[in-house]
């Protein structure tokens, strides 16, 4: 591997500028990210949940577990963000997710993580879930850095027949993979990750983005997983936590693959959920307020813990404020990659390195969580999620949906006859939360509006939103193309079309 002697600020070389790395490093780590889909707050046991997850569990406990890290509220964005380093206002996708048959995807201008692991020396490995548009070959894995793509381009799919909407979307790079019917998708792509640990050459350093479909709908999982929790009395949350089960063996599995193959105490692994668990998935976010697709805690807190031996503190917890789009300027220094001053300038996420590894204070002391309004003004659609910014212990939202607290059914009493239980606000329950700001150091549940008492903050904070929003790309939002459905047909599988 190659030897790289990390020296701290940028300097001009040749026409060169390069950002360099934060932590000393003896050689190129390999980079394992973890991206678990739907994964709810209290769907882990390290959090409390009756779930158990011990290899996961293991690798927390032996590693930083971040306490206050911050996704966004559904899986498209979050996607984006982590490969580009950018919120969804400058990707054009700060509304909702892409649709098969969607017209549009991650800007192809945007040079992407993978790619700029690719330049700094890496193998480039994706498996899982891509759901960042594939309407043309261009925007699809095999074309945004990866050298190798294994997996599926739309959101969601049955996880043994690996059909989306009547059509099949499974692909091993470009080609379309139809003899899997009947394999559990978990386990087709824990073998491909162990397979790429076995037989990658360790004289360059690899980059495995495992973008698990679990635990995403249908709530599916094999009965032998599912049979671990017979104690559950609802049937789908017993079946959601075979889901986990089963995801929790398989990162025992590729972590194992990793060790055989010589790599894992030269690797980093990052672990992550996508946004906030869903209830009527049997996803649990409970005691946070919400859940995915809002921006409510319960939505936008995310699972996730960083592992390795170039930590120089273990077995700890980072408080530091940490959002999904700082993993690319992170990773792109700890591999001794390049980031110009104007690669910087565009970027919205921070190096948090020192935060996470030698428990300095996070660089980032600000998160906009999103800014989406209406395209038509007192129209709300189902994707509607409205304005949230995070600014030191407080949080401002506004125009976001009124959404409460899910009860899980073994935590109810005998009055709590619904699965949503509102605490006593004051007045009445309102659609749509109008202004609200809450010190989520001090109330982390969301149940204490302050933003009558302190107006000025309010006042403040939306003049710092007005600032974000006069820099935001529209909407990248079409309408579905009929040709999409119109090529799947003839291909028996969804295939870019344009």
């Amino acid at each position: 591997m190659s030897t790289f002697v990390i020296i701290f600020g940028i300097f001009s070389l040749a026409n060169l500028c390069i950002n360099v790395g934060t932590a000393s490093l003896q050689s190129q780590p390999n980079i394992l990210f973890v991206l678990v889909d739907d994964l709810g707050w209290s769907d882990v046991s390290f959090h409390g949940s009756k779930i158990k997850t011990p290899n996961v569990d293991k690798l927390a406990s032996e590693g930083v577990i971040l306490n206050s890290y911050y996704v966004q509220p559904i899986c498209t964005p979050t996607r984006a963000a982590l490969l580009s380093g950018r919120y969804p206002i400058h990707t054009g996708l700060q509304h909702g997710i892409i649709h098969n048959g969607d017209p549009y995807g991650l800007p192809l201008n945007i040079t992407t993580l993978p790619q700029k692991l690719k330049k700094a020396g890496y193998s480039t490995h994706m498996i899982g879930k891509w759901h960042l548009g594939f309407y043309n070959w261009d925007s699809t894995p095999t074309y945004r850095g990866f050298d190798t793509f294994y997996g599926f381009y739309s959101g969601a799919e049955d996880h043994y027949t690996h059909v989306q909407d009547h059509y099949l979307d499974l692909r091993d790079n470009e080609e379309i993979v139809r003899d899997l019917n009947g394999t559990y998708s978990v386990n087709a792509f824990a073998k491909r990750a162990q397979q790429i640990a076995k037989s990658h050459n360790s004289s360059k350093p690899l980059f495995l983005y495992m973008a698990f479909q679990n635990v995403h709908g249908p709530v599916q999982a094999p009965k032998e997983h599912v049979d671990k929790y017979a104690f559950i009395k609802d049937p789908v949350r017993r079946t959601y936590a075979g889901m986990v089960d089963i995801m929790d063996d398989a990162v025992g599995n590729i972590t194992d693959a990793f060790k055989e193959a010589g790599l894992w105490e030269n690797t980093l692994m990052i672990f992550s959920t996508d946004n906030g668990g869903v209830p009527k998935n049997g996803g649990y976010d409970y005691p946070l307020r919400g859940r995915k697709d809002t921006l409510w805690e319960g939505g936008i807190r995310g699972v996730g813990f960083v592992h390795g031996d170039i930590l120089s503190r273990k077995g700890v917890n980072c408080t530091g404020l940490i959002h999904v789009t700082d993993w690319y300027p992170t990773l792109v220094n700890l591999a001794g990659g390049q980031l110009d001053q104007e690669e910087l300038a565009a970027l919205d996420g921070h190096d948090v390195w020192k935060a996470i590894s030698n428990g300095e204070p996070s660089p980032r002391t600000e998160i906009l969580h999103n800014v989406d309004t209406p395209s038509v003004p007192h129209q709300l659609d189902f994707a509607y999620q409205g304005i949230g910014l995070r600014v030191g212990d407080m949080k401002l939202l506004m125009g976001v949906p009124n959404i409460s607290y899910f009860i899980p059914p073994e935590e109810r009493n005998s009055s709590q006859g619904n699965e949503v239980y509102l605490y006593e606000f004051e007045g009445p329950p309102v659609p749509l939360v109008d202004v609200a700001l809450y010190n989520i150091t001090a109330d982390p549940y969301e149940k204490y509006d302050l933003s009558k008492k302190f107006p000025d903050m309010v006042e403040k904070f939306q003049d710092r939103v007005q600032s974000y929003m006069s820099g935001a790309l529209p909407p990248a939002n079409k309408p579905g193309d009929p040709k999409a459905r119109q090529v799947a047909k003839e291909n028996g599988a969804w295939t870019p079309w344009m």
